[in-house]
């Protein structure tokens, strides 16, 4: 008898895979509620009144506001939608003035070509920054070449009202959650921490434990950035804020000794995380956390634990805290990783790109010349996923775009119907989010109708044509040889965790000098610094499994980054568990020394590999 063979599934090559990946979870209805309420009752009102023009900026800022709509606090959220809404009336304010006394076969595409290598510099410093400079560099293409009646300085005004009507939306409307709806994201955000914690305990020992810590970082950074709103920065002045603060910070320790614990090894008994998920429900639900179970005090590390449940029952109680070190990017700091490589990477991309597609759109003389320079700003975002992935995503995205409004343009009335497109595509963009293809089709049926309703002619292929011409582009851009090392932007992340790390080590290690127990100021330091080691560690392993994915010609320029990467984050772990022994007996356990310098010398030897 023969034995059947059941074939192996094929392996999708890591580009390819990428551009096939949905992102799941709930539909987040209240981002939907506000998107629906956005740019279609404003491109309405301005109909209404005649000024359909106004309308169309106005719903722009909206639209793009939109597009960084995401979950969280109130007050991140301020800075999140309100900076990229600043960079794109800056951009609305120089297209419009360069592109009356600019335009020409040289001189536009040079201007451009410098702004797209100054904001793309600067979106090197992080997801707020990149998403203004993108909003920038779109809206000075829009500003240039859109035929609008208004000067640049109200076009500017209008597409500030915009964005911040959705702006004013986030912070009226009710979010998911019990209690003060103006604080739900935050008390969401500090209660998954807690979670997470519950999480790594329970996968001690096991072979999740890398996994769930990940996760806690991953529940940390978002709940550092959920309170690093405008009136929780610092001193919080409300109660509510000011007990929101003092729960994210007794959870730090609860962190550090649930890391330590897990780097140990050793399964732990299941009642171990009981406390820490009776905080989590606390902080979800508005309410005191009640008596708390006490772990086993056997050992340094749950020893530790003991002590932050204790220390969080009594931050519950009281609802107040001292605020943690300041660990943000200052100016200088920002000024070098603008400068650094990954910055000059980046900003040499973006010009190439922005300079080229509008020298090639000029040369095209087409009524919308300028879709083609601002879709060639988005296809070189590396934030949206690989070079190749974001390429045929922006591309098959556009022509379903396209071929929807075409036949939705044919069978609505204008301007009513239109209008309504508009308003239904607000209401889909956070759900489109999730997959860059599908964002791109919304976008596309959403900024077509803006155009028709504005005045201009219906442009279905030309969107298609132009589209695939600023693929092309990008796509040619990204495989020429660069004058900047190759990877730059990964290398740039990795000496920044790099740095990160070592100064965590170097303060873990004073601390022996210190006696048993170190000063309370101290071990504030130390979180804050342990904090900055992780986030920084989770920013470069999303860098390097971005390259990862790119196409072989260009992933193998961070090869070797991955393995660097791991050093680290073994190494921070150790950190983390010599710090709670340290703390309990004032020394430094041989073996922790040993693994200490032994991941010092692998460290060494593996960023010399990559070097």
């Amino acid at each position: 008898m023969s034995r059947l063979t059941i074939p192996r599934p094929v392996a999708l090559p890591p580009w390819l895979g990428h551009a096939l990946r949905i992102q799941r979870g709930p539909v987040p209805w209240h981002a939907v509620l506000r998107g629906a309420l956005a740019a279609g009752p404003l491109l309405l009102g301005a109909v209404a009144v005649g000024r359909p023009s106004i309308g169309v900026v106005a719903a722009l800022g909206a639209m793009l506001a939109g597009i960084n709509d995401r979950p969280g606090g109130r007050r991140a959220a301020v800075r999140r939608l309100g900076v990229p809404a600043v960079g794109g009336a800056g951009g609305l304010v120089f297209g419009a003035y360069v592109g009356a006394w600019g335009s020409g076969a040289w001189l536009l595409p040079a201007l451009f070509g410098v702004l797209g290598l100054l904001a793309g510099a600067f979106s090197a410093v992080g997801p707020v920054a990149s998403a203004g400079g993108t909003q920038l560099l779109v809206a000075a293409a829009v500003g240039a070449g859109m035929p609008l009646p208004e000067p640049g300085w109200q076009r500017a005004l209008f597409f500030l009202a915009g964005a911040g009507w959705l702006i004013v939306l986030r912070l009226v409307l009710p979010s998911p959650g019990r209690g003060d709806y103006r604080f739900g994201g935050e008390r969401g955000a500090v209660a998954a921490v807690y979670e997470a914690v519950a999480a790594l305990l329970a996968a001690a020992g096991t072979p999740h434990a890398p996994a769930r810590r990940a996760a806690l970082t991953a529940a940390l950074d978002q709940a550092q950035d959920a309170i690093a709103g405008p009136r929780l920065r610092l001193r919080p002045g409300r109660a509510a804020e000011r007990r929101i603060h003092a729960q994210y910070l007794a959870a730090l320790p609860l962190g550090e000794a649930a890391t330590a614990l897990a780097w140990a090894g050793e399964p732990l008994p299941a009642r171990t995380g009981e406390g820490v998920r009776r905080l989590a429900a606390a902080v979800r639900a508005g309410r005191p956390c009640g008596p708390l179970p006490a772990p086993a005090r056997s050992d340094a590390g749950l020893r530790a634990l003991d002590d932050a449940l204790l220390h969080a029952a009594d931050a519950f109680d009281r609802g107040t805290a001292e605020p943690p070190p300041a660990t943000g990017s200052g100016p200088v700091d920002v000024l070098r990783t603008a400068v650094g490589p990954g910055g000059r990477e980046y900003g040499v991309r973006v010009a190439l790109c922005f300079g080229v597609s509008a020298a090639v759109a000029q040369g095209l003389h087409h009524a919308h010349w300028y879709w083609l320079p601002a879709t060639a700003v988005f296809l070189v975002k590396p934030d949206l996923g690989p070079l190749a992935s974001r390429v045929l995503c922006r591309a098959l995205g556009t022509v379903l775009g396209a071929l929807l409004f075409a036949g939705l343009a044919a069978l609505l009335p204008a301007p009513a119907g239109l209008v309504t497109v508009v308003a239904v595509c607000g209401a889909l963009i956070p759900v489109a989010t999730r997959h860059f293809a599908a964002q791109t089709a919304v976008v596309t049926v959403l900024v077509l109708s803006l155009v028709m309703v504005g005045g201009e002619p219906g442009a279905s292929w030309g969107r298609i044509g132009e589209t695939l011409l600023a693929c092309g582009i990008v796509l040619l851009v990204g495989h020429l040889p660069w004058p900047v090392r190759r990877g730059g932007r990964v290398q740039a992340r990795l000496d920044t965790a790099c740095e990160s790390a070592h100064a965590y080590l170097r303060h873990v290690l004073s601390g022996v000098e210190q006696g048993v127990r170190a000063a309370a100021r101290d071990r504030a330091d130390r979180w804050a610094l342990r904090r900055e080691a992780y986030r920084t560690l989770a920013e470069a392993r999303a860098a390097i499994d971005l390259a990862a994915a790119e196409l072989p010609s260009l992933a193998r320029h961070s090869a070797g980054s991955e393995k660097v990467a791991a050093t680290l984050e073994r190494l921070v772990d150790t950190t983390t568990a010599c710090a709670v022994h340290v703390d309990d007996t004032g020394r430094l356990p041989k073996r922790h020394e040993e693994r200490i310098d032994a991941l010092l010398a692998e460290l060494e030897f593996e960023l010399e590999t990559v070097a």
